[in-house]
């Protein structure tokens, strides 16, 4: 039986979002997901790093953690298909 149980966003950060479980993904559709920039000079592990229901929680986190902001990209999960 599927669960909406919203996972805790410790046990998520660090993974790819391809990595994801669908029940996972189902559970966190709409929120926002902070991953690195890609550069030529940088060329980062797609890992989650900071994730939230909005995007100003989504900012908050990285700040918590000690991150520059201006060094992410925020996208919003959508449904797994």
């Amino acid at each position: 039986m599927a669960t909406t149980d919203q996972p805790a966003p410790d046990t998520l950060l660090g993974r790819s979002p391809e990595e994801l479980s669908l029940e996972e993904r189902r559970a966190l559709v709409g929120h926002w997901v902070a991953l690195e920039i890609y550069t030529p000079q940088a060329t980062p592990l797609r890992r989650i790093e900071a994730i939230a229901p909005s995007a100003q929680e989504c900012i908050a986190m990285l700040r918590r953690r000690g991150l520059d902001p201006s060094k992410f990209e925020l996208t919003r999960l959508g449904p797994p298909y």
